[in-house]
């Protein structure tokens, strides 16, 4: 039997935020930047994300920070523990990468930290990683998602090709919660106003008159709605699974941790249930 391959040793990066901004009611920016970014990579995808890392109350690591040493030594309680953004912006000129955070009060982990944070202070991170990108042979893409999902839908908006026909839509909580996208496609937002997440995103998907032509959709957001819409998208409208990058970032009634742990197997088991019959 052949021998697995050794795992390759996870690096941890160190960055220093630069400024931050409420862009929004509930939505922080965070840009981060410092000598551990100068090789940072060029970013070919519009969903790239890192997962930061946060040391549990009253833990604290030695310098230089290195995530394989502190997983050998210590008990599993006092790991880093991770939280996954997608990386909104990355300027390589200025080295600045650009991280927005829904905030929900002091709810969560990252939340509280990207409102409170000062410029200066040090962050870790792994990554990045990401896989999607608007492909300029689709004759048209779909792109939709809630609040978690906004800055990758910005990124992949701003880089549609010119001339793009494209469906883009963006739920949040209400008009307040609203950003300004530089990008001449129109987005369509759909106002939440207290209804359950992800409503009005199955409403306006599934009741869409697509065009002719190849699809490719982008769908993210909380897990229950991109459910149903992958079941759509799927099933009802027979688009190939290639054509379409369709997950859950988030799930009603679990943290970061939870969701992760189950969600290879929450994915498996959808994908059972809504695999296209053959025709």
């Amino acid at each position: 039997m052949a021998e697995r391959p050794a795992r390759k040793p996870r690096k941890a990066r160190a960055a220093q935020v630069v400024r931050t901004e409420r862009l929004t009611p509930h939505m922080q920016r965070v840009v981060l930047g410092g000598d551990g970014l100068a090789d940072f990579p060029d970013l070919e995808h519009t969903d790239h994300y890192v997962k930061l890392l946060f040391a549990p109350a009253g833990v604290s690591y030695a310098e230089p920070f290195d995530v394989e040493r502190i997983r050998e030594e210590l008990p599993r309680e006092q790991w880093p523990v991770t939280r996954t953004y997608t990386v909104r912006a990355w300027d390589p000129a200025a080295r600045e990468l650009t991280l927005d955070f829904v905030i929900h009060g002091d709810k969560g982990l990252a939340g509280p930290w990207a409102a409170h944070v000062a410029p200066g202070e040090t962050i870790h991170f792994m990554g990045p990683g990401g896989a999607y990108g608007p492909d300029a042979s689709a004759d048209w893409h779909l792109i939709a998602g809630d609040e978690s999902a906004l800055p990758a839908v910005a990124a992949a908006v701003e880089a549609l090709p010119e001339g793009a026909r494209a469906h883009v839509f963006l739920e949040v909580e209400g008009p307040e919660e609203e950003q300004k996208i530089d990008s001449p496609v129109e987005v369509t937002w759909l106002h939440r106003s207290g209804r359950p997440v992800g409503q009005d995103l199955i409403a306006a998907v599934t009741g869409l008159t697509f065009p002719e032509g190849r699809l490719q959709a982008f769908v993210h957001g909380e897990a229950g709605f991109v459910k149903e819409l992958r079941r759509h998208l799927r099933i009802d409208r027979q688009i190939p699974r290639e054509d379409l990058s369709i997950s859950g970032y988030w799930r009603l009634g679990h943290n970061e941790d939870g969701w992760q742990s189950s969600k290879r197997e929450w994915n498996a088991q959808v994908e059972a249930e809504q695999e296209s019959p053959t025709v």
